[in-house]
This record gives structure tokens, C-alpha cells and sequence, in this order.
């Protein structure tokens, strides 16, 4: 990382001198030797998709926590992929959807809230935000040929890292279609994981190279999955998490490394990191003291007993409330992460512990990489 910085004062003078010379020249974004991510999924990485691309407000209690106000993601401040870029000294990536002022030097987010791994009720399954990527490197490389400009060129998608994080919203409703019906569920995850697979085989014929896959987390510790589907005790596992939810989970997360490693050893100049996101996020819940939570199976954001979850009164309408130690929940709005809890799950993916193979987020940038 030293050494890139230094290489940087050597040149910026010979910049400037170009500058002086034959005006401002706009560096492509490849040139500039950041790291570029390009991100596919969901909620869990959703920076203001859905806002952007259906007008669905989402406005404030979200967002109150660190943004002070409504971004379009849905939780009480950043995601993952927001601590993601400030490791990497980026700023947050903007929506691909994003029609006023976006800023695309860091990358580019086609996560959409709701999406799914097969069309579903949304217009953005993942399907469609690969096709949507093709589009934008497309558009990209023909604004490039008409002249200099701060786009991604075709060496630097190739060098970017192509996130997907999806699969939670089609486990979800499999359940819900299922009467929570463990092998119903199981026989439709194969379809799921095909979705998955044909995404990387195509971004990779597109010219990625390297993949950064996140698993699945435990569905039946959401406070919102508590509250909706009556239960016994011998329902739950032993923290008290809906045991189906779980088992399902777990089988998506086996099938989805499966892939990965099939995958690399189909396309062997490429590099596939499978991120283990449920054990960290189970950690999170059946450790929350240690961390520094409370209360783990309590929506911070929302109406109702036990679990401060009502279909009635979500986060946000009227008869809803926020707890007053936002940074000691788990979960926001019964379904989306704290800003807090996010932290800890990012800190935590970072060490590189939960990576199969144990590759950092930042070594994909490193110059022997």
C-alpha cells in the first residue's frame, strides 16, 4: 500500500505539468490504481437501489443513526459494503439506478432491496443487475472511446471484485409458500444456487476475474420471523432461533461453497473467496453479551411483544418506536442489521478467518495479486 502512495507523488507533478499544458485531462478511474467493487444483491447491500429505481421512500427513522437521514438503505446507518469501502479508503458506492450526480469511481451497487436469485415480484432479480453491469461496462468503454473521461476501463473491470450477496429473500418465500416445510424448500434450492452460478460464469465472460461470494445468515434469528410464525419451543434451537429457517439456510450456504469451489476449478485464472457470513452473524446472536448487545431477538425499530415486531406498525409508520440504545441491538427493523451489528459482522469478514480461501478484502489489490 506504501509503495502505491509514493508512486503517486512521482507522477502527480507529471500531471500537473499535462494539466498546464493542454488543460484539464480526467483520469479513468483504472489509472488512479484504487480498488473498484461492483456489487450484486439484496437488502444487506442495497445503498439506495430501490429508492432510486422504484421511489419506495425510504426515508428517516432509517438512516438516523449515521447518516442522519434516509439514503435508501434500510437500516439505522451503514451496511456492510459501507464499511467495506471506508477500509479501503472509498467512498460509498452509489445505486447503478442513481439518475442525479452518482458517483461511480469506487465501483458501482446493483443490489435492489427484495431481490431474489429467480424473478420474482421485484423487476431486479439478479439476473437482471447482471444485465444491467453489461450495460454500464458497455457504456462505459464507448464514453472512453469517444474521448478521456472518469469511467472504468477494461482493465479495470477486470481487475475490480464482483460481490453477489443474495439468496435470503428466496429462501424466505419458499418458506413462507411451504407452511415452513423444511424439504419443500430444500428440493427448490438447487434452482436458487443455478442463479448464482450462471451470474459468476457471466460477469466472468465479461471479463471479471475476481469474486467475493457471501453466504447466507440465520434467517430464524430475525426478530420478524419470531413474531410472524407461531411457535413451540421445541421449534427453536438452543439460542432460540426458528430451527427450519436455520436448516434451510445451512443447506443453501453447503450448496453455494460447493459452486465456488467448482468454479474455481473450472476457471483457474480466476479467484472465487467464499465469505461465511452465517457463522459469524450466529456468533453475533448466541455471544451478544460478550459483544456488547442486548436483547438480541428484539427489533430496535418497531411495535409489539415480545420481539417489538408488528406487520402493523413496521419501523417507521405510526405506533412504531426506536429503543434508546440503538448501538447495543442486533437487529433494526426486525429483519435489516444495526449499523452496530453491521460493524462488528464487517470487522469480523475483514480478518480474512471467514474466507474460504483465506484471502483479506485488501489482498486483492496488492501488487503480487
Amino acid at each position: 500500500m506504501g509503495t502505491g502512495k509514493r508512486s503517486h507523488q512521482i507522477i502527480l507533478p507529471v500531471f500537473v505539468r499535462i494539466c498546464v499544458f493542454f488543460g484539464t485531462l480526467i483520469l479513468p478511474v483504472w489509472s488512479q490504481k484504487v480498488p473498484i467493487l461492483i456489487n450484486f444483491g439484496d437488502s444487506n447491500s442495497d445503498t439506495g437501489g430501490v429508492l432510486a429505481g422504484t421511489g419506495l421512500p425510504i426515508g428517516l427513522p432509517h438512516g438516523i443513526t449515521f447518516f442522519h437521514r434516509g439514503t435508501g438503505r434500510l437500516g439505522d446507518g451503514r451496511l456492510i459494503i459501507d464499511f467495506f469501502c471506508e477500509h479501503l479508503n472509498l467512498g460509498y458506492l452509489s445505486p447503478y439506478l442513481e439518475s442525479l450526480a452518482p458517483n461511480f469511481t469506487s465501483g458501482v451497487n446493483f443490489a435492489v432491496s427484495g431481490a431474489t436469485t429467480l424473478p420474482q415480484f421485484v423487476p431486479f432479480a439478479l439476473d437482471v443487475q447482471v444485465r444491467q453491469f453489461i450495460h454500464f461496462k458497455n457504456r462505459s468503454l464507448e464514453l472512453l472511446s469517444l474521448g478521456p473521461g472518469n469511467f472504468i476501463d477494461e482493465g479495470g473491470f477486470r481487475r475490480g471484485l464482483y460481490m453477489i450477496d443474495i439468496g435470503e429473500n428466496d429462501l424466505l418465500l419458499a418458506l413462507y409458500a411451504s407452511n415452513l416445510t423444511y424439504s419443500v424448500v430444500a428440493a427448490k434450492i438447487p434452482s436458487f444456487l443455478a442463479e448464482i452460478k450462471l451470474a459468476i460464469q457471466n460477469l466472468y465472460q465479461y471479463g471479471g476475474r475476481k469474486f467475493w461470494i457471501h453466504n447466507t445468515g440465520p434467517l430464524g434469528c430475525a426478530p420478524k420471523e419470531l413474531a410472524i410464525n407461531p411457535h413451540r419451543e421445541s421449534d427453536l434451537d438452543r439460542i432460540g432461533c426458528l430451527s427450519v429457517h436455520n436448516k434451510v439456510a445451512k443447506t443453501f450456504n453447503k450448496g453455494l461453497l460447493a459452486i465456488c469451489k467448482e468454479i474455481q476449478q473450472t476457471y483457474k485464472d480466476a479467484t472465487i473467496v467464499f465469505v461465511d457470513v452465517y457463522t459469524i452473524k450466529y456468533s453475533l446472536f448466541a455471544k451478544y453479551k460478550k459483544y456488547g448487545f442486548e436483547t438480541p431477538f428484539v427489533a430496535c425499530c418497531g411495535n409489539g411483544s415480545p420481539y417489538n415486531y408488528s406487520p402493523n406498525a413496521t419501523c417507521g409508520q405510526p405506533g412504531s418506536s426506536i429503543c434508546k440504545n440503538v448501538d447495543r441491538a442486533i437487529i433494526w427493523d426486525g429483519v435489516h442489521y444495526t449499523d452496530a451489528a453491521n460493524r462488528f459482522v464487517a470487522s469480523r469478514i475483514l480478518s480474512g478467518r471467514y474466507s474460504t480461501p483465506p484471502i483479506k478484502l485488501e489482498h486483492f489489490w496488492l501488487p503480487s495479486f
